[in-house]
């Protein structure tokens, strides 16, 4: 068919550039403001494979190169390329839950899926941001609840069904086709097909969910930082633990603005209370406990509990931008250093969070945990004026940490600060292997590969 008769064909799905609701359309394919300044000629909000089909027919057709927005962080606006055709899959919601495993649609969102297996006794490791959506989630690599014992999200990809560069649908599973399997775990932005369906490998829901939680003052940090590296050692893998160098909530401090503090959570995810008691033990007896501005002990958090705290970080109507890194050498090295570029941060609503790398055995996988801590850098503002001062702060912030940094984490790093972004994502045998598999499964470049400046 040619590409009228395609145009038409998904008319109800197709905006194009210069349609009077293609700035919203665009907008819509990040989470956050602010909009990189690229433009695709056409957006395609695919409500079925059908559609993921005829459009990548039609970017052929017309010689467009195609990105796929499955509903991740979008940070950088990986999505966003000048001159091409995105492909939204965000409207692909249905999911059905058998005895182990789960078939999702990429538009699922964690919450919504997490609610789903709840209630037949199941979890997954999914984002920690509730609106984040699996196909998002999964593709990056997915450091979601509880990865230090289940492992990152696409461990637990079992299958997936995708829609390949020359409109083909294909199952991929370790028996059939496994090397597109293999990119599909942790290839991020720059996989080469249209997921449409993913397989996934389901955990037992944990019964008892159970947080301990500290708020310190940030001029603690040095201390502090000494007695996560003991904690960090201490505690079992189903234990999620996590620092928070940001503001405090007005009225935690006694003056205004408030305070700058390092909040260190852990949690337990445990067959039984009395289990997660004992895997929050190595918290309970903090020697600086006295300083603590907040300190809350062995709190059931059930999951509907950790997407509201989680989310909490970040409200609605701010301008964000992330960056992501793996880091070697411990907290007390790390977290000092940390403090002291927070301090200098534009914007009080920026925060950094420090977190053990995930853990586990799992199958053959693109996604590359390089180092033993991921550290995602958060600046969040109000005022589109601040964009430069905010942008800077951020990129200063990962060149501070540069002695220390061993790669990024594909997900959420901002691709477009160097051109090696992307291949230090990834060891160098992945990034040589995945290169492969595009130039074999993508020869004439149809799919978008990872932005770069």
């Amino acid at each position: 068919m040619g590409g009228q008769r395609l145009a038409r064909d998904i008319r109800q799905a197709l905006v194009d550039r210069g349609d009077p609701d293609y700035d919203g359309a665009r907008a819509a394919m990040l989470c956050d403001e602010p909009t990189p300044p690229r433009h695709p000629e056409m957006i395609v909000r695919a409500a079925s494979v059908d559609d993921v089909r005829e459009a990548i027919a039609l970017a052929r057709s017309r010689g467009l190169k195609v990105s796929v927005r499955a509903g991740g962080p979008g940070w950088c606006g990986s999505p966003l390329a000048d001159g091409g055709l995105l492909i939204d899959l965000s409207r692909l919601r249905r999911h059905s839950v058998a005895e182990g495993s789960a078939t999702v649609e990429p538009g699922v969102t964690g919450r919504d899926l997490t609610r789903a297996l709840s209630a037949r006794e199941h979890a997954f490791p999914v984002a920690h941001r509730g609106s984040v959506t699996v196909g998002g989630s999964v593709l990056g690599g997915g450091l979601g609840w509880n990865s230090r014992a289940w492992g990152p999200a696409c461990a637990g990809l079992e299958a997936i069904e995708a829609v390949t560069a020359t409109g083909e649908t294909i199952r991929c599973s370790d028996h059939e086709n496994p090397e597109l399997l293999w990119a599909a775990r942790g290839g991020g932005p720059g996989f080469f097909a249209a997921v449409t369906s993913f397989r996934l490998g389901l955990r037992h829901l944990p019964r008892a969910i159970m947080t301990t939680r500290y708020v310190f003052l940030l001029t603690d940090v040095e201390d502090v930082a000494d007695w996560v590296d003991a904690v960090a050692a201490a505690v079992p893998a189903n234990v999620e633990l996590g620092v928070a160098l940001t503001t405090a909530d007005r009225g935690t401090g006694n003056g205004s603005p408030p305070p700058r503090v390092i909040v260190v959570t852990a949690t337990a995810f445990s067959c039984a209370w009395d289990d997660a008691i004992r895997c929050l033990e190595p918290l309970r007896d903090c020697p600086y406990a006295e300083r603590a501005l907040i300190r809350q002990v062995d709190q059931p958090t059930p999951f509907a509990v950790l997407f509201t705290g989680s989310d909490a970080l970040w409200p609605p109507g701010r301008r964000a931008a992330t960056d992501s890194l793996w880091l070697n050498g411990g907290f007390s090295a790390l977290l000092p250093l940390l403090a002291r570029d927070l301090e200098g941060a534009p914007s009080t609503e920026s925060f950094v969070l420090a977190t053990p790398a995930p853990g586990g055995p799992g199958p053959e996988m693109a996604f590359s945990p390089l180092g033993r801590i991921h550290l995602g850098c958060h600046a969040m503002w109000t005022d589109p004026a601040g964009d430069e001062a905010n942008l800077a702060w951020l990129r200063e912030l990962a060149a501070s940490a540069e002695p220390y940094t061993a790669g990024h984490y594909v997900a959420e790093t901002d691709l477009s600060a160097t051109p090696s972004r992307a291949r230090r994502s990834f060891t160098p045998p992945a990034w040589q292997r995945f290169q492969s598999l595009r130039a074999r499964y993508d020869p004439d470049g149809v799919f978008e590969t990872y932005p770069h400046p």
